[in-house]
Parts: C-alpha cells; structure tokens; sequence
C-alpha cells in the first residue's frame, strides 16, 4: 500500500529539451505536462470534430450542444454577473481540462491523473488568481480603483484583503491536491480491507464522482471571487439596464 501511494506520488522525466538555457540550463518535461498535453489536444480535436459543420437550423446533435453551451454560460453568470460573461470561456475551459485530468486514471494503461502534481494544482490556481486580479482591475476602472478594493467594505479590512491575494490560490491549489490524492487513498484502502466485497464498479463511480466534484468546486469558487471583483461594474450594468427599460 505505501510502495504504490509512493508510485503514485512519483512525476518522473518523459523527456528532457537539451537546449542550454541560461541560469535553468535544459529543461525536464515530466510525466504530468505530457498526460495534460495529450488531454488537451484530445479535447482540442473533439471540439473542431463536434464544431466543423454547425447549420443555421440545427440538428438534434447541434442542438443539444447549444443547450449545453446556453447552460454554462448562465451558470457562471449566475456566479459572476453580466459583466463576467467575457470569463466564460476561460472557466468553461479549465471546467472541462481539469475534469477529464482527474478522471484520467480510468484509463488504465498506468497513467496517472496529472493532478496529482502539486506544480499543476499550483499552476491552475496561479492562472485563477491573475484572472480574478485582472477582472477586478477591469471591473473598478482601472489602478485607482483596484487599490480602493482593497480597503472594501470599510477600511480596517485592508491587511485581510492583502493576505487574501495570497490565501486565495494557496487555498484553491491545496484543496485540489489534497482531495484528489485523498481520493485516491480512501480507494485503496477499501480495496486492500474489503476489495472482494465492493465490486470494481463502486471504484470507478467514485474516482468519477469525485473527479467531477473537484473540478467543479475549483472552478464554481474561482467564478465566485471574479463575481466579487466586478461588484462595481455589474452594479452599473444593471443600472444602466434599469435606466434603460
């Protein structure tokens, strides 16, 4: 049981580029980028394979992806308001990349889930909190107003909402690590106390159920804090609409 959590925890060197950069010198490209490539470019081909003939008057296939599409776009703007419909692309994206990375395994063929590495939690929560920065720079109107977010609601929250910069993805990327190899211990254990009794079936709902709820709640949280950020332009857009009608 240890020996294969250890294997588990392994990202072994695929391959490494030989070109002598300066100060990094040749770079390794490990295990879990070459498992998240491959499930980008799968992703990449089943969108241009589902997109290439899209009608005016749809079929029931066009149709069906349209309602779908039409859902997550509400969804988010339900989380971020009008103003982050721009950002839905992005999250819809990372819904979607970082669900099928967690529920890479089922795979077989000894792949591991490319989550499983600290340095890509870390990297999809970096990638969160410049997005979430970027939208409340946008969303208050510029530096002015970025810096008065800070002092939001009343002032003394200010060193809060500091630390928060930090907080925030140091938060996102260590639930995301930790549920997902979590996950994968509870699974093993109850294969080791009680594997002839729980079928092989209840595994693999768990490691999709499990894979769907975590790249759901990274997600859902990541759209929560821009919804934050555009507080004050989601407030004029609704005003302006108001005013308007």
């Amino acid at each position: 049981m240890g020996e294969e959590l250890v294997s588990q925890l392994e990202n072994e060197v695929v391959f490494t580029i030989p070109i002598d950069f300066p100060v990094v010198g040749p770079i390794a490209i490990h295990e879990s980028v070459v498992v998240t490539w491959g499930i980008m470019a799968v992703i990449m081909i089943a969108v241009l394979l589902m997109t290439r003939n899209l009608k005016i008057v749809p079929g029931k296939a066009q149709s069906l992806l349209e309602i779908l599409v039409n859902f997550v776009y509400k969804f988010f703007e339900g989380n971020t308001g009008p103003a982050g419909r721009r950002y839905v692309p992005y999250l819809s994206t990372v819904l979607l990349l970082m669900g099928v990375s967690n529920m890479i395994g089922l795979v077989g063929f000894g792949i591991k889930p490319p989550t499983k590495d600290i340095n890509v939690t870390a990297a999809y929560a970096l990638l969160s909190i410049i997005l979430i920065e970027a939208a409340t720079f946008r969303g208050n109107g510029g530096l002015k107003g970025f810096l008065k977010s800070f002092a939001k609601p009343i002032p003394v929250m200010l060193p809060i909402n500091i630390m928060e910069v930090v907080i925030r993805p140091l938060s996102l990327c260590m639930r995301l690590f930790g549920n997902v190899l979590g996950a994968f211990v509870v699974m093993k254990l109850i294969e080791h106390v009680c594997g002839l009794i729980i079928p092989m079936v209840f595994s693999m709902y768990f490691d999709v159920f499990d894979g769907a709820i975590q790249a759901y709640v990274f997600v859902f949280l990541t759209s929560l804090f821009v919804g934050e950020g555009l507080e004050e332009e989601n407030h004029k857009l609704r005003h302006s609409t108001a005013a308007a009608q």
